[in-house]
């Protein structure tokens, strides 16, 4: 489907910075929302229409709290900054129960395993996760200068909330990081001789900086392993590793280590600040190694300690 109407919800996203992932989701939605509307143009619509294509979702379609708190951020988001409508405050919408859950962590034998069990390029990635706590996407946009070996720190650049932040570097992933640049810039090199080698840089910095695509330090530290055409520009290059490949090799290390867990790239995250609490150090630390805003989002892993229920030892272990 393709309209006049979506062109601008594209060109505005972009014009916001949105990422690609966030635009198609965007799009999505509102496609949805005018099919369920009978595909009547949005203008006619109201706060009424929002909250009943809400209320179907949580209601019919039974998705998550955040499927729903997405939608509605899309349509908040066609109105105010597309259409340029303000709407009323949208109340009484049907919620979608958001369940309470602990999050799933490994222990440090389950993690040794789950490692043991990868190799090469996958097993950087995943020591990554866990050794820095990243979320997936952070790790696959690393960039060449978001690594300080003297400091040993990695730097995230717009993370969730588009927001920096510094972490830890392992002692332990030096080397194979080293390794992971000289298979990186080799790629590069090759992409050069053939006329390529300019990378996707955020915002309008290619503009700015027109050798900055080309220059080394701007390059992803796991590239892939062939080029693609980007979906924007429609230039040829070469993007970053595709998250199913690590996604994949984590669930195949889960099963072959025997770890009888419901786990992810993500779960290592969460084992990462779980061992550091672990470890002593204090919540407010390891917020920051997160780059959670608010620290009861980390205080959720004070409940999964290897230490009973909200860290009280029981009088049976006396």
């Amino acid at each position: 489907m393709s309209s006049p109407l979506l062109d601008q919800v594209r060109t505005t996203a972009r014009l916001r910075h949105f990422s690609l992932r966030t635009e198609e989701s965007y799009l999505h939605t509102i496609k949805r929302y005018i099919f369920f509307h009978g595909k009547r143009h949005p203008a006619e619509l109201g706060a009424e229409h929002i909250r009943a294509y809400l209320a179907h979702l949580a209601v019919e379609q039974q998705v998550a709290a955040s499927t729903q708190n997405g939608a509605l951020c899309a349509l908040l988001f066609l109105y105010r900054e597309v259409l340029r409508i303000n709407l009323p405050r949208i109340e009484g919408i049907e919620r979608a129960q958001r369940p309470a859950r602990l999050p799933t962590v490994f222990s440090r034998d389950e993690v040794a395993r789950l490692l043991g069990c990868m190799h090469g390029q996958p097993w950087v990635m995943a020591s990554v996760l866990y050794g820095a706590g990243l979320r997936l996407m952070e790790c696959l946009r690393l960039r060449v200068k978001d690594i300080d070996f003297n400091y040993r720190q990695l730097i995230v650049r717009q993370g969730k909330g588009a927001t920096d932040r510094v972490t830890v570097l392992p002692a332990l992933l030096i080397g194979p990081l080293q390794q992971q640049l000289v298979a990186a810039q080799a790629l590069h090199q090759r992409d050069l001789a053939a006329g390529l080698g300019a990378v996707h840089l955020p915002y309008a910095l290619a503009e700015k900086y027109p050798d900055a695509a080309t220059s080394w330090h701007w390059q992803y530290v796991f590239p892939a392993a062939s080029r693609s055409i980007d979906p924007r520009s429609g230039v040829e290059r070469r993007h970053h590793i595709a998250e199913g490949i690590l996604q994949r090799a984590v669930k195949q290390a889960i099963s072959e280590a025997s770890i009888a867990k419901h786990g992810s790239c993500h779960t290592l995250r969460h084992s990462f600040a779980t061992h550091l609490l672990e470890d002593g150090y204090d919540i407010r630390t390891v917020q920051d190694l997160l780059g959670h805003r608010d620290v009861r989002t980390t205080m959720i892993y004070t409940h999964v300690l290897n230490r009973g229920g909200r860290a009280v030892r029981s009088p049976l272990d006396r």
